[in-house]
């Protein structure tokens, strides 16, 4: 299946907010073909944390999607918990980040990159963000 096609299926996307400021990103680290490599580890406040970073190529066994013309790598056991997410990139008096809309999520801490789905276990620890 193409990248394109593969998008509106599993509902993964960047705001144009988030796109331009990883193609600024992308362009002062002088990395022009890199993309963005979501994934989910365990960890963190409600049992999984989100993590990203930026990245060269997928990876053989990874999804590809793109998004306003950036390439979202993920990789099989992430992609449960990340399809149909929405990555924003909000920029305020308090700093900028980005931040993920997740409606695979039933539960999240107060920091913003710790959550739990309807099919996971929570393993975190006790919140301190509260």
């Amino acid at each position: 299946m193409s990248i394109e096609a593969q998008a509106p299926i599993l509902g993964l996307s960047l705001t144009e907010a988030a796109a331009t400021h990883l193609r600024r990103l992308l362009a002062e680290k002088n990395l022009p073909r890199h993309g963005l490599r979501l994934f989910v580890k365990g960890g963190g406040c409600s049992g999984l944390e989100y993590g990203m970073t930026l990245e060269s190529e997928a990876s053989a066994s990874d999804t590809v999607v793109e998004s306003h013309g950036i390439q979202l790598f993920v990789d099989p056991q992430s992609l449960p918990h990340l399809a149909g997410s929405q990555i924003h990139y909000l920029d305020t008096l308090m700093g900028g980040g980005f931040q993920i809309e997740n409606p695979n999520a039933v539960s999240s801490c107060g920091c913003g990159t710790s959550f739990r789905t309807a099919t996971s276990q929570s393993s975190g620890g006790g919140c301190g963000h509260q």
